[in-house]
């Protein structure tokens, strides 16, 4: 079902996102080569994976029919404690609110290079509430929980990033490399545009 979902945004918003990226990479393009700034492969790439994560979290978060009930809980817990545990309704609301931050938190992390917890709790309390209150203004409902659940994944990516980065001190050389995150990352982009046509109808295989 969550698959299903994320499939679905990304069906409905792949044409804008397919003209947004082919314009924001042909820009970054041609700023680094009339400024003679270095390309670094994995760093562009990384940038374009935020991009693509924010188009599909403001999709997901906006879509009014994912929610057919408005409403305003200001009540801590309420939401969540009617979800028993193991339940579709506790992974896809309670789970599914805490990962849907989880890159959210570690690319904050990265581009902000956050060093405390209180940095990620502050941009993610307003980034949260910002959205909880749209949402009551296209149809959803504002829950003070999804604004918890969204605050406990960002930290979960704060600290995702902390102990990447303490790790990627005590690696060999090669393993902090360009040329190694270059090879991952273009590992990652055949496996991404795969999926993406896929998700488009068009199969390679």
């Amino acid at each position: 079902m969550e698959k299903e979902i994320i499939n679905g945004a990304i069906r409905d918003i792949w044409p804008m996102m397919t003209i947004f990226l082919v314009v924001i990479i042909s820009i970054r393009l041609m700023y680094i080569h009339n400024s003679r700034e270095r390309f670094i492969f994995h760093k562009e790439f990384f940038n374009m994976i935020f991009v693509v994560y924010a188009l599909l979290l403001f999709e997901l978060l906006t879509k009014t029919e994912l929610n057919v009930n408005s409403g305003f809980n200001l009540v801590p817990f309420t939401e969540i404690m009617r979800y028993e545990i193991g339940t579709h309704g506790f992974y896809l609301n309670v789970i599914g609110n805490i990962l849907i931050f989880i890159p959210f938190g570690y690319f904050v992390s990265s581009y902000a290079k956050a060093n405390k917890v209180s940095h990620i709790f502050i941009i993610t309390l307003l980034t949260s509430f910002t959205v909880e209150l749209v949402q009551h203004y296209i149809g959803r409902s504002f829950d003070v929980d999804d604004i918890l659940l969204n605050v406990v994944g960002a930290i979960i990516g704060f600290l995702l990033y902390i102990g990447f980065t303490a790790i990627q001190k005590h690696l060999p050389r090669f393993f902090k490399s360009d040329l190694f995150y270059n090879i991952i990352c273009i590992l990652l982009l055949v496996i991404a545009v795969i999926y993406y046509l896929q998700v488009m109808g068009i199969h390679l295989f």
